[in-house]
């Protein structure tokens, strides 16, 4: 559970970040390498590759290296993963929600007889 619990805590920090949503977003059209990546935002080299390596961690993507090219593609099933978790926190904040309206109802009823 504690792993379970780090792991998402890893990904929602990656995913606070602007950039690295935007990164998402372009893998979502295919893999690319990190040099057809880095080209959409102005910062240097290094710093650009930390938010790689961010997501990476995060298990948001995955690269491949051949020869002298890394290649990074998407991970859909980190994002699963947080699509359930935040499924989970929806369905438990709407039962709240529906009891509280039913409470709210039945005070209504009872302040009008």
């Amino acid at each position: 559970m504690l792993e379970q619990t780090q792991q998402l805590d890893q990904l929602f920090s990656a995913l606070g970040d602007s950039t690295r949503r935007a990164v998402l977003a372009r893998l979502c059209r295919g893999p690319a390498q990190v040099s057809e990546l880095a080209q959409d935002f102005d910062m240097a080299l290094p710093s650009f590759t930390q938010h790689l390596r961010v997501l990476e961690n995060s298990g948001l993507v995955y690269s491949e290296k051949k020869g002298r090219v890394r290649t990074y593609q998407l991970a859909p099933q980190a994002l699963k993963e947080a699509e359930q978790w935040l499924a989970r926190q929806r369905s438990h904040w709407e039962a709240r929600f529906n009891q509280l309206d039913t409470y709210l109802n039945t005070l209504k009823e009872t302040r009008n007889d």
